[in-house]
């Protein structure tokens, strides 16, 4: 039985933690009572969100146990990279004490279950599903320009170059991994994990990065400005 565990959070996607209740030296169920009066439900919210993880998580692992049963290395590889990574927002949370909302976790999770379906065989069927690497491009680099603009707004710097940066660079050297994986793989005569297919191919991966980044410039001080620092 799959178990997921959350934090308590409010419907802006806040965790509850001590300092909530230690603020009003007030018991859990006074804080509930408290959350209620102020229009937020904490349980409400913290059960739809765990149900939404516990369902990302279940997708994932079903991708994986597909690639087991498929003989598919880099569906499982994949599909256990992509499971650790759903644990991520918590981890930043904690490390860098900022409270993410539900959707931004959820966002970032969902990025990960596109990816590791993909690797299933929808990335190399180009008649059916040639969109699907595009997609999982675009997510996964907004996820990425979206760790890099925080990070710059909370430095003092401008957020849309560090973005061009991250991604430009993540993306070249993420295309240079799979040529240089592929290679490895194939001199070793074991299937490999990940897979290059074409020039074109790396092209257009490269572009849906920057669709990606734009999203992220052009949305970012709406959509998290939760994590950004005070002017």
């Amino acid at each position: 039985m799959l178990t997921c565990i959350t934090d308590p959070v409010y419907p802006s996607g806040r965790a509850v933690d001590s300092a909530d209740r230690e603020g009003t030296n007030a018991t859990p169920d006074e804080a509930n009572i408290q959350c209620a009066r102020e229009g937020r439900n904490v349980d409400d919210t913290s059960k739809s969100e765990r149900t939404v993880l516990c369902g990302i998580r279940a997708g994932i692992l079903a991708a994986f146990v597909a690639g087991i049963r498929r003989r598919n290395p880099g569906a499982v590889v994949n599909g256990v990279a992509a499971f650790a990574l759903t644990y991520l927002p918590r981890l930043l949370e904690r490390r860098f004490d900022v409270d993410l909302r539900g959707w931004q976790r959820t966002y970032l999770s969902v990025a990960m279950l596109a990816h590791a379906v993909g690797m299933l065989g929808l990335y190399d069927d180009d008649d059916r599903w040639w969109w699907w690497d595009h997609l999982t491009h675009t997510l996964s680099s907004t996820v990425l320009g979206g760790i890099a603009y925080v990070v710059a707004d909370r430095r003092g710097r401008d957020p849309r170059r560090t973005v061009a940066v991250a991604l430009i660079g993540g993306g070249v050297v993420w295309e240079v991994l799979e040529y240089g994986v592929h290679a490895l793989t194939d001199r070793l005569g074991v299937d490999p994990v990940l897979v290059p297919y074409s020039a074109r191919d790396t092209a257009l991966d490269l572009l849906f990065n920057l669709v990606g980044g734009a999203v992220v410039v052009a949305f970012g001080d709406r959509l998290l400005e939760n994590l950004l620092g005070d002017d």
